[in-house]
């Protein structure tokens, strides 16, 4: 785990109150309030689904809260799918899943503005299937891997 002294807010291309306006643009959330419950929500769940290198990685890219949301969660064993963490967002907030797939739409678009497209690329191609449109990108069929 990451603590607040080994994340440099130098580092990050926006401060943590630029990433809640842009989320509470993106997202059409009335309150900034709104968009910093919608960013620790989606970051904690992001938190459970990456790690090694590239948690590291993207956490060095986030503003100081988002990145302590994110590294305070246990990485777990086998990652969800895009759409299983979409459904695992949902449940754990009561949320639809429309609802959740907005919200992690919204916040995991503004971390792919922050990470860039090389850890973003990296983060999408280490997780299963159905990340890249929660990140804002085309989702892309894989290449088949040959044993």
């Amino acid at each position: 785990m990451l603590t607040d002294t080994a994340i440099s807010p130098d580092v990050t291309g926006m401060s943590y109150q630029q990433l809640l306006e842009r989320v509470r643009y993106d997202g059409a959330y009335p309150t900034t309030e709104r968009a910093a419950a919608a960013v620790h929500r989606v970051m904690s769940a992001l938190g459970r689904q990456i790690g090694g290198d590239e948690r590291g990685e993207l956490a060095r890219c986030l503003p100081v809260e988002a990145a302590l949301a994110f590294t305070a969660q246990v990485p777990d064993a086998q990652p969800l799918t895009g759409w299983a963490f979409v459904k695992d967002l949902a449940a754990r907030t009561g949320a639809t899943p429309a609802t959740a797939r907005w919200e992690a739409g919204t916040v995991l678009a503004a971390v792919s503005r922050l990470a860039g497209p090389h850890i973003t690329a990296r983060l999408v191609d280490h997780l299963p299937e159905g990340w890249a449109l929660l990140f804002g990108l085309p989702q892309l069929p894989r290449p088949q891997r040959h044993v």
